[in-house]
């Protein structure tokens, strides 16, 4: 029985569907999430909700929820209340629970569709494909073999997502990306493409971009940086995708303190260096952090700074150089950047 079949008899066999999404939620989780929703309607689960932690901030994000008219619950504790043999709890874009999602460590998954790179990954249903460039595009493949309808509005979440994953096909894109693509191409909706990878992006974004450019340290072809402090937690990612395309460098790391934790957002196009594995390195000890060779990312609680206060006028200087510690010993960089 392939993947695809499997997961539909487990679905067929449930009257309730949880999908938890990943903390923040990006497109390839939100279209994965979209997707399976839809299989599992076509399975006959009427009973359907989606659950998230963290925010959604950033400006693509809100649009994608809003012009897709996806219905999201902030996890709370008391969320998914008493599981019984009917219920159906599913990851998608992530694969761990109490990492980078609110469940706590050790809670039983039935459904787990990913393509990061995590080890002991558990469930009931386990599609875990790290060769893959996106989570939608194992989604796609679903929807193709179960012949579910595709309608606009899936076609486009997950061809939008795809292309965002990959950078437009430049980062970690494989033939099965391509594949899925040419499968959703003509039942997406052009405009709304458009509309989703041009949405406005707010000063605070600017403001911590600039930050992040006169933060900079080069040391060779890497380059990190930091933000300071903000609110805008998805500036990051796209900062590290700005410095990234600076004249020499191939690998940008840019982080800030949100909040309680300080977020990283790392790229690469150095095929020496696997920046999911170097960031695991860095700060498994204290945070949780990884991703795929190209692109990266992780949370750090502040407790590890303890004894400081975090309104310290030292604070983000102290910050600064622990990190910027940490990221130079796992990359291998010499102080002078040979």
């Amino acid at each position: 029985m392939t993947k695809a079949r499997e997961l539909f008899e487990l679905l067929a066999g449930a009257e309730e569907l949880t999908v938890v999404c990943h903390n923040n939620p990006d497109p390839d989780c939100l279209a994965s999430t979209l997707a399976l929703g839809r299989i599992a309607a076509e399975a006959g689960i009427d009973e359907r909700q989606i659950l998230y932690g963290g925010s959604i901030s950033h400006q693509q994000n809100r649009a994608f929820i809003n012009l897709l008219d996806m219905e999201l619950e902030l996890f709370t504790p008391d969320s998914l209340g008493e599981r019984d043999a009917g219920s159906l709890l599913a990851f998608v874009d992530h694969s761990l629970p109490g990492v980078n999602n609110e469940l706590p460590e050790g809670t039983p998954v039935d459904i787990v569709i990913d393509h990061h790179s995590v080890d002991d990954v558990e469930g009931r249903f386990v599609d875990h494909r790290e060769d893959i460039g996106a989570t939608a595009t194992i989604l796609a493949e679903y929807v193709r073999e179960l012949d579910v309808t595709v309608e606009e509005t899936l076609a486009t979440g997950l061809l939008f997502a795809i292309r965002r994953e990959t950078l437009g096909f430049l980062r970690g894109a494989t033939t099965a990306e391509y594949d899925a693509a040419g499968a959703l191409h003509n039942h997406a909706d052009r405009d709304l493409l458009r509309t989703l990878s041009t949405p406005s992006v707010s000063g605070a974004t600017i403001d911590a971009i600039s930050d992040s450019i006169d933060n900079r340290i080069v040391r060779g072809s890497v380059l990190l940086s930091h933000v300071g402090r903000t609110d805008e937690r998805d500036a990051l990612p796209q900062a590290a995708d700005y410095l990234a395309t600076l004249e020499g460098v191939e690998t940008a790391v840019v982080f800030g303190i949100v909040e309680d934790a300080i977020e990283l957002s790392a790229r690469t196009t150095d095929s020496r260096i696997h920046i999911g594995n170097a960031l695991k390195e860095a700060f498994d000890d204290v945070g949780s952090a990884g991703g795929h060779r190209e692109m990266g990312g992780g949370e750090i609680p502040l407790g590890i700074f303890a004894g400081y206060r975090t309104d310290d006028e030292r604070f983000v200087d102290i910050v600064e150089n622990v990190v910027i510690d940490r990221l130079a010993d796992s990359l291998k960089l010499s102080p002078s950047g040979d």
